[in-house]
């Protein structure tokens, strides 16, 4: 344009030139999704308008850590990682490790386009137990012994600030399951048989997420902050009433029973704020719940106004077919189509991401199923603050399995323990026992045994024997520390009767039981305790006085032992401060745990819980004797 020609226009007409200019910059310029001062819903908006479809299906796509890296996170758009079962930085890694780690794979997350920070998921399922030096709580299967909520509620806030302490903003917790049937490996990741018992521990979700602001609409995720993790309830639904109690399968029931038994918690976790909800493996009449849109999609999100996103269990679309892998696009479709958000991809997530953008760009998958998939994605990330601070925070490492958590966790242990017989010696009860004799005799194979007494999902997937694995105290340790400084404390695995009889012991402490287990591997069908507990309680026993403590993570085969016995007390699967148990065995607390399951007399009787017409238990359901503390005995 000519000098001349400018001149032609007017200096208002020109004003309103630079004005136009300078809006669309600004416009240009004002990312509406990075400001938070705009509603959740623009923000949302905003960044899905911006947004190509490989971004969002990278939002969708969740993988292990051990494939991660920065380059992986901004070439594939990862929208979220995970440790699975023993995934860590390093053997005993340090949480300064683990925040290092989270922060170089979000950073990579952060380098790409527009920025969106990714989301670091971990089974933090009876505390951060995938590390070392974390306080380890007892299993849910203990926890609902205590009928407790606001200790749920507690041990939720540890758990989420030693969460935090690692860098990590979302655990896969808690269970909702009700086990309906010890018989099934998962059991102690339940909290009892009874709906009404679950539904009340699910406080452990404002303890992991934060109170609910009073005006939060229901079916909106929550997280408070900094401190906070996104919870998951899992797994939906009616994954601990499968038949014979095995894992993965088919729960036959009508969906009266379904809605009765096993949907009642995840009513109260989405009236709780729950940022996630994971699909079970298991199926539900013959049909596989990763491809239950009915359930999924038209149950959870619109019926129950869930707005968060759902995510898959581990390979859980593989799984949809069987053998599993065997049509993985059919698989694809099935789980996507079924409402599921985010899929936890450990492996194979390149095939994935290929399938699925095929797909869509061929219109088998609408676009408005992807989208729908992302907004719950994006929400959650945006209500945990994750655009504003998405770096890890150093200065929460010290938070790691501090006194505080500790102290917290032998509480808890003392409230889990049920005293299920305290028969009376020489006219007295043998429970609270006296601190002060000669000698006493500890036996048993999970006595002095870390490994044993926190069970499956601590350190490994499967758990570990020994005492090597983390920071505790063993219920012999524990003892020591409890009995007066004059009593000999004798401990033998398994003693010899002959030598029982003649040592002159006062009593003895019997510890035996179960050996670590999780899902797949955990399944039985004898429910029996390992050898040589059985021969440990009849040399014992039959020798001197005793009390015999029992580390399982269900109910076992005890009814042939019961009469030999002078005292029985189910501890479940304690975790790492067996102090709690010598405080009630000796009487600095009394024991006041009820069972929140039934105690079979003969795994021929399974499954039996409380109400069934053949109902004949051991021990029935809300049994527990109790007994009043006697500090200083």
């Amino acid at each position: 344009m000519g000098v001349d020609r400018m001149r032609m226009f007017s200096k208002p007409t020109m004003l309103l030139v630079v004005l136009c200019f300078w809006a669309a910059f600004t416009e240009a310029d004002y990312l509406k999704y990075k400001d938070p001062k705009q509603p959740l819903g623009v923000r949302i908006k905003d960044l899905m308008g911006r947004m190509t479809l490989e971004e969002k299906i990278g939002q969708m796509t969740q993988i292990e850590r051990k494939l991660a890296t920065p380059d992986i996170m901004k070439k594939y758009f990862i929208g979220s990682v995970l440790s699975g079962g023993g995934s860590v930085p390093a053997p005993k890694a340090s949480a300064e490790a683990w925040v290092n780690m989270v922060n170089d794979l979000q950073k990579g997350a952060l380098s790409t386009r527009l920025g969106i920070p990714m989301i670091y998921g971990i089974d933090a399922i009876h505390g951060h137990n995938n590390v070392y030096k974390a306080t380890i709580f007892p299993h849910n299967v203990g926890l609902g012994v205590t009928r407790d909520p606001q200790l749920l509620k507690r041990i939720g806030a540890a758990t989420a600030l030693e969460v935090r302490a690692t860098g990590i903003p979302y655990a896969f917790a808690p269970c909702i399951a009700v086990c309906r049937d010890p018989r099934w490996g998962r059991c102690y990741e339940s909290y009892s048989e009874d709906h009404k018992i679950v539904q009340a521990m699910t406080e452990i979700i404002p303890g992991l997420q934060g109170d609910l602001p009073a005006k939060s609409r229901n079916g909106v995720p929550f997280v408070g902050g900094k401190t906070k993790v996104a919870a998951c309830a899992k797994h939906f639904v009616g994954d601990g009433g499968t038949v014979r109690g095995i894992d993965e399968s088919n729960t036959v029931i009508d969906y009266k029973e379904l809605l009765s038994i096993h949907m009642p918690a995840y009513f109260d976790s989405i009236r709780k704020g729950i940022a996630t909800v994971m699909v079970s493996y298991s199926s539900w009449n013959g049909r596989k719940m990763h491809a239950n849109h009915d359930l999924v999609t038209g149950f959870l999100k619109n019926k129950l106004k869930f707005r968060g996103f759902v995510i898959s269990d581990w390979q859980g679309i593989d799984r949809i077919t069987d053998p599993p892998h065997s049509n993985y696009s059919y698989s694809v479709q099935a789980g996507i189509l079924a409402g599921i958000d985010m899929i936890m991809l450990p492996e194979n997530f390149t095939e994935f991401i290929d399938d699925l953008t095929f797909q869509v760009k061929n219109n088998v998958i609408p676009m408005s199923r992807i989208d729908d998939a992302v907004g719950r994605i994006l929400r959650v990330k945006f209500v945990m603050g994750l655009f504003e601070d998405p770096m890890a925070d150093p200065s929460l490492v010290n938070q790691l399995g501090n006194q505080e958590h500790r102290e917290l966790a032998r509480e808890a242990v003392r409230k889990s323990l049920v005293l299920l017989k305290n028969g009376k010696v020489a006219s007295q009860p043998l429970l609270p026992l006296l601190k002060k004799v000669p000698k006493i005799l500890v036996a048993g194979t999970h006595a002095d045994n870390l490994g044993y007494q926190c069970g499956g999902w601590t350190i490994e997937w499967q758990g570990v024997q020994g005492n090597d694995l983390t920071v505790g105290t063993t219920i012999l340790g524990a003892i020591k520390n409890t009995v007066d400084p004059s009593t000999q404390v004798v401990y033998m695995d398994n003693p010899d009767a002959n030598f029982v009889k003649t040592s002159g012991f006062s009593y003895a402490i019997v510890v035996v039981g179960e050996v670590p287990y999780a899902e797949m591997y955990g399944d039985s069908t004898n429910l029996t305790i390992i050898e040589p507990g059985p021969s440990t309680i009849r040399n014992v026993c039959g020798a001197v006085k005793c009390v015999v403590v029992v580390i399982s993570g269900r109910p076992v085969v005890m009814e042939p032992y019961v009469a030999g016995i002078d005292a029985l007390v189910a501890a479940w699967l304690p975790g790492t401060e067996g102090q709690g148990v010598a405080d009630v065995l000796f009487g600095n607390y009394g024991f006041t745990g009820k069972l929140a399951r039934t105690w079979f007399k003969s795994v021929d009787q399974l499954p039996m819980n409380v109400g069934d017409s053949h109902y004949d238990p051991l021990f029935p359901f809300d049994y527990g004797l109790t007994t009043e503390s006697r500090k200083g005995n």
